[in-house]
């Protein structure tokens, strides 16, 4: 049978639970955030917000995990996954759009195909 690739990125960053951060977080590969952050993500690379995180940003990143809560807006090159204990209050724009049962989702999707995701990225460099 057919296997999905899984891509594995080496973690770059972590914030654990109890922890707290304001600012803005620039990155290349995989972040994890188990705690509470405030601010701006712009990273080539994937976030991974944890059950019980609580994320207030605007982030562009190439894919983002969502197992907590994130409120902002999302510029995303590949894809958006909102588990079943996730929660995303904002505007996404995403090629590509994953909500397992029990998420929620309060607010607007555009969804664009990855080949013009690529162009808006290189006009915009």
């Amino acid at each position: 049978m057919w296997k999905k690739k899984k891509h594995v990125e080496e973690t770059k960053a972590f914030l654990g639970k109890g922890a707290e951060f304001i600012g803005k977080l620039i990155f290349k590969g995989h972040v994890r955030i188990d705690g509470d952050f405030q601010g701006e993500v712009f990273g080539d690379g994937s976030v991974d917000v944890g059950e019980g995180a609580l994320v207030k940003a605007n982030m562009a990143v190439n894919s983002v995990y969502i197992g907590g809560e994130v409120q902002g807006s999302l510029e995303v090159k590949e894809k958006i996954n909102i588990h079943s204990t996730g929660k995303f209050i904002g505007d996404v724009r995403a090629p590509v759009f994953i909500m397992e049962e029990g998420a929620l989702f309060d607010g607007r999707s555009n969804m664009v195909e990855a080949k013009e995701q690529k162009k808006i990225s290189s006009a915009g460099d």
